[in-house]
């Protein structure tokens, strides 16, 4: 199976740092997947002025008594909830990719039946938007509605070259 994010009303290059760091403002700000237990592996960073971002993370689901059971190299497992990181953070000059913060896009609450389908089709997809009521970048915990999940036919994979 295979989860796909589909985020458009990205937040811009620039937002407010908190009032209490030692910074006024983040600059050069970017989002991207982070990868299980490697907070510094991240797929496919996007700035955060595109006017959208796409990301496919490959993962495996089985049917397990509680459900479906989703795990692969980007899917987090924090007392048992799942859940995929997408980090915010700037990038300086020598292309350096500093955290500043992150949403959880909270797998136990995708519907257990379309989570059920995605895992017979091939493919979840995850669709929202990356800004928060404020106008700065989305954080903390990301459930419906201000996600919406939905099962489709997998995409073909690429053929290996």
């Amino acid at each position: 199976m295979r989860i796909r994010i589909d985020a458009v009303d990205l937040p811009g290059l620039t937002c407010p740092a908190p009032a209490d760091g030692n910074v006024s403002a983040y600059d050069n700000i970017h989002v991207a997947v982070q990868r299980r237990d490697r907070p510094a592996e991240l797929l496919e960073p996007q700035p955060g002025d595109a006017a959208s971002a796409t990301w496919t993370l490959e993962c495996t689901a089985t049917a397990s008594p509680t459900g479906t059971d989703v795990q692969g190299p980007y899917v987090q497992n924090r007392l048992g909830r799942r859940f995929i990181y997408l980090s915010w953070g700037t990038v300086d000059e020598s292309g350096t990719f500093t955290m500043f913060r992150r949403a959880k896009l909270m797998l136990d609450s995708v519907p257990a039946e379309v989570l059920a389908a995605a895992a017979r089709e091939g493919l979840l997809v995850g669709r929202l938007g990356l800004t928060d009521a404020c106008g700065n970048p989305l954080c903390a915990r990301v459930e419906p509605p201000r996600i919406t999940w939905t099962a489709e036919p997998a995409e073909p994979a690429e053929p290996a070259t």
